[in-house]
C-alpha cells in the first residue's frame, strides 16, 4: 500500500469517527476498573485509577484527546507503582493511540507486565496483538510525562446513506455513509489490521460485505459477527465470543492473513475461500460456481479496488494447485 492512500485512509478514519474515548470503550468492552480492583489497591494507586477512569468515561468532545492524555499520565503513575490494572489500561491507550501516540511495542510490553501479575484481560490482549516486546514508555520507568497524541480532524463529509456495497463505491466513500453508531469500528479495525500486516481497506471492505458493520449479525448458516465467523473458524482461531468486536476481528484477520498466504496474495481466491472455504476453491481451482460466492468476491473487489495483496509466505505452503502452476 502506497503512502498516499494510507495517509488518505488515516484521515478518513479519523473524520469518520464520532469520537475516541467512548468509542474505544465500546469497541473493547472496555469497562472502567471494577470497584474491587480500585478498593484493593493502595491509596495512591486507588486515587490514580479513579481519576483516570473518570476521565476515560467522560463523553467525547473537542477535549477528548487531552482528557485521555491526562488519563495516560495517571496510568503511568499507577504503572510505576506496580499496578497491573494501570499497566493494562496504559497498554490499551498505546495499543489504540488514544491520548498518546499509538505504539504496539509499548502496548505489548505493558500487557506482558500486567499479565505476569495475573491480569486476565492483559493475557487476552497479548493473544490479540501478537507481538513480543520489552520496550516500555519512559513514563513507566521514571517520573516524566508521556508524549501526547495529535488531535484528530474535527470535520466530516456527509454522503448519501443509501449506498450499498457492490455499486461501484470505493471503501473510502462507503465508510463515510456509515451511521454514527457504527463509526467506532473503523479505527478499531484499522489499528488491528496493522497488527496482522493487512491493508485496513481490504478488511473494511470485507466487513462491509459480510455484516455491514453489525457486530450482532448472524446468518442462517450460523456465521457470526462482523466478519461472519462460522463456529469451526471461530474455534480454529481461538475466538470464544464471535459477537465481541475485538475477538471477531482477531479471528477474521488471522484467517484472512492465512488465506492470503495460502493463495499467494490473490485476493480473488482468498475472498472466495473466506466465503466458501479453501477446500471448495481448491476443488474448482478458482472461484467456485456458486452465485453467492461469485457475488461476494465481486463486491469485495469492487470496494477494495485491487486483486492483489502482500502476503507472508512463511505462514503456510501455497495451495497445491497454485504451486503446480495454476493461475
Amino acid at each position: 500500500m502506497s503512502k498516499l492512500p494510507a495517509m488518505r485512509l488515516a484521515c478518513l478514519l479519523w473524520l469518520a469517527c464520532a469520537g475516541t474515548g467512548a468509542a474505544l470503550a465500546q469497541a473493547l468492552s472496555y469497562a472502567p476498573p471494577s470497584v474491587a480492583v480500585i478498593e484493593d489497591a493502595p491509596p495512591a494507586v486507588r486515587r490514580a485509577l479513579q481519576k483516570a477512569s473518570a476521565l476515560e468515561s467522560e463523553p467525547d468532545g473537542p477535549e477528548t484527546t487531552d482528557k485521555l492524555w491526562q488519563a495516560a499520565v495517571l496510568y503511568c503513575q499507577a504503572s510505576r507503582w506496580g499496578s497491573a490494572e494501570g499497566q493494562y489500561r496504559l497498554g490499551m491507550l498505546y495499543a489504540f493511540g488514544q491520548g498518546v501516540p499509538g505504539n504496539p511495542s509499548f502496548a505489548a510490553s505493558l500487557f506482558s507486565l500486567a499479565a505476569s501479575l495475573g491480569h486476565a484481560q492483559a493475557h487476552q490482549m497479548l493473544d490479540t496483538i501478537q507481538l513480543t516486546s520489552a520496550k516500555l514508555p519512559a513514563c513507566v520507568n521514571q517520573d516524566e510525562l508521556p508524549e501526547k497524541a495529535p488531535p484528530p480532524p474535527n470535520f466530516f463529509h456527509d454522503l448519501p446513506i443509501d449506498l450499498q456495497p457492490g455499486t461501484g463505491l470505493s471503501i473510502e466513500k462507503y465508510l463515510l455513509t456509515l451511521p454514527k453508531h457504527k463509526r467506532w469500528l473503523i479505527p478499531l479495525t484499522t489499528t488491528m489490521s496493522a497488527w496482522y500486516a493487512l491493508d485496513p481497506k481490504l478488511v473494511l471492505s470485507m466487513i462491509a460485505v459480510e455484516s455491514n458493520f453489525n457486530t450482532g449479525a448472524q446468518s442462517p448458516k450460523e456465521a457470526m459477527g462482523l466478519m461472519q465467523l462460522i463456529p469451526d473458524t471461530a474455534e480454529r482461531f481461538n475466538v470464544r465470543n464471535a459477537f465481541d468486536a475485538t475477538q471477531n476481528l482477531r479471528g477474521g484477520m488471522r484467517y484472512l492473513r492465512w488465506l492470503l498466504s495460502y493463495y499467494r496474495g490473490n485476493i480473488t481466491y482468498a475472498a472466495a475461500a473466506y466465503n466458501a472455504g479453501e477446500g471448495r476453491v481448491d476443488r474448482y481451482k478458482g472461484v467456485p460456481p456458486y452465485p453467492e460466492t461469485r457475488a461476494y468476491v465481486k463486491r469485495v473487489l469492487g470496494l477494495y479496488g485491487s486483486a492483489r495483496h502482500a502476503f507472508d509466505g512463511s505462514l503456510t505452503e501455497a495451495s497445491p494447485w497454485l504451486a503446480a502452476g495454476g493461475r
